[in-house]
């Protein structure tokens, strides 16, 4: 229920804030603010559509809406030609899912348990996908030293 209250109070003061052309961190400030309840609801939507429609849809529709924001963030930068900020935003969604996201839950799974188990077929799979993105993180960048080395 909060969810939606958010929304209806963050959302329309980033768009009005935005309007008068105030300060842009203020602005900043308040499209973050809306952006929180929106993945939310985002979140609860997929969940909502993956139990009528079954797991495989369900993890497809996840996979694809869980970078929603990043995606329209790379929109928009993308049309003011801030290609920095689509690969900050990019490294940083990829930093965060495989880093952040595992390490949250590894806490998570310890708490109060002396030891954890994990299926061996889900860490290697886990550990593969962390190894492509660290290749895919440094190839682009060797091959940028290499091209203009400083």
């Amino acid at each position: 229920m909060w969810l939606y209250v958010a929304c209806a109070v963050a959302v329309p003061v980033s768009l009005g804030l935005a309007a008068l052309r105030a300060d842009p961190l203020l602005v900043f400030v308040a499209a973050c603010a809306a952006i929180v309840p929106l993945a939310g609801l985002m979140g609860r939507a997929t969940e909502e559509l993956a139990r009528h429609l079954g797991a495989h849809v369900g993890g497809l529709l996840n996979a694809s809406f869980g970078n929603a924001t990043e995606l329209i963030i790379a929109i928009f930068a993308l049309r003011q030609e801030l290609f920095g900020v689509v690969k900050a935003t990019i490294t940083g969604s990829i930093l965060g899912n495989l880093l952040f996201v595992f390490g949250i839950a590894c806490i998570a799974g310890g708490w109060r348990r002396e030891r954890q188990t994990f299926s061996p077929v889900a860490a290697g799979a886990n550990a593969a996908m962390l190894l492509v993105a660290v290749i895919a993180l440094l190839v682009p960048s060797l091959f940028a030293y290499a091209a203009h080395p400083r």
